[in-house]
């Protein structure tokens, strides 16, 4: 059996963590041992921002909520708990967006949730 020699495989393996470490700065760049780190440790961080986006996303989402219930006199922890007892089901991303462009239909959610809750 013929001998085979890796230096093709290991070529395309480098040459792909380099693309991908386009960008950055130093040796970062141009070095594969360095630079396979610095592509990891991008990966590591892009996988953890893509879980913190939707935390953050709806942090902002119930922060607008907040804002546009307690100009109708609920807090925003009323206004849901009134939504749930009044069988609405909307999510938290529509009713931000509802509390800024139509703060009419928004105004009928809160007398919604007002008569449920009294």
């Amino acid at each position: 059996m013929s001998r085979v020699s890796r230096g093709v495989t290991k070529h395309a393996r480098h040459k792909k963590v380099i693309d991908a470490a386009k960008g950055y700065r130093g040796r970062r760049k141009n070095t594969f041992r360095i630079a396979n780190q610095a592509v990891e440790k991008a990966g590591q961080y892009a996988y953890i921002g893509r879980k913190l986006k939707k935390r953050q996303f709806r942090a902002i989402w119930i922060q607008r909520i907040n804002a546009a219930a307690r100009e109708h006199g609920l807090t925003y922890g009323k206004f849901i708990h009134g939504l749930t007892k009044a069988g609405i089901e909307v999510d938290r991303k529509m009713l931000s967006d509802l509390a800024t462009s139509e703060p009419a239909a928004f105004k009928s959610l809160i007398e919604k949730a007002k008569s449920a809750i009294a």
